[in-house]
């Protein structure tokens, strides 16, 4: 059996779909960090057969959770404090992303003007679509974000 160590101070995500765990780690910029990460990949899970944990040892600040509620919104965030859960945070899709995803759209003014934000509103909740601020093109792709 694995055993990985407790965190004194930081936070636990949860639920990330199995094999994700890397790409999630590079999108929300935790290689760009200096504190301990764990990364665990398909974990026995009785909700989801197999998934993936990360485990960070850093203030939550430190995290930006319309990223993380864009990439993967049924993801659960653990803040621990003094090695216990003290809170547990439900992530929604952001209404706003900014700078995340690019406009595909070459007739778009952020294809001339490149140093306007990237600014994409959720249109549609239920089908999870993105409009660029600008043109209103649809943002199509698998969440795949903007380094």
């Amino acid at each position: 059996m694995l055993n990985v160590g407790a965190i004194t101070e930081g936070f636990v995500l949860d639920h990330i779909q199995a094999g994700n765990s890397l790409s999630l780690y590079h999108d929300l910029k935790l290689d760009q960090l200096d504190c301990c990460v764990a990364i665990i990949k398909n974990a026995r899970s009785n909700k989801m057969g197999k998934k993936d944990i990360l485990k960070v040892e850093c203030d939550i600040d430190a995290l930006d959770l319309d990223v993380l509620g864009f990439i993967d919104h049924n993801i659960t965030v653990n803040i621990i404090k003094g090695e216990k859960i003290v809170e547990k945070r439900e992530l929604q899709l952001p209404k706003e992303i900014k700078n995340v995803i690019h406009c595909r759209n070459p007739r778009c003014i952020t294809s001339i003007e490149q140093e306007l934000d990237q600014i994409f509103y959720l249109t549609d909740e239920d089908a999870q679509i993105y409009r660029c601020k600008y043109c209103e093109e649809k943002y199509k792709g698998h969440k795949k974000i903007r380094r």
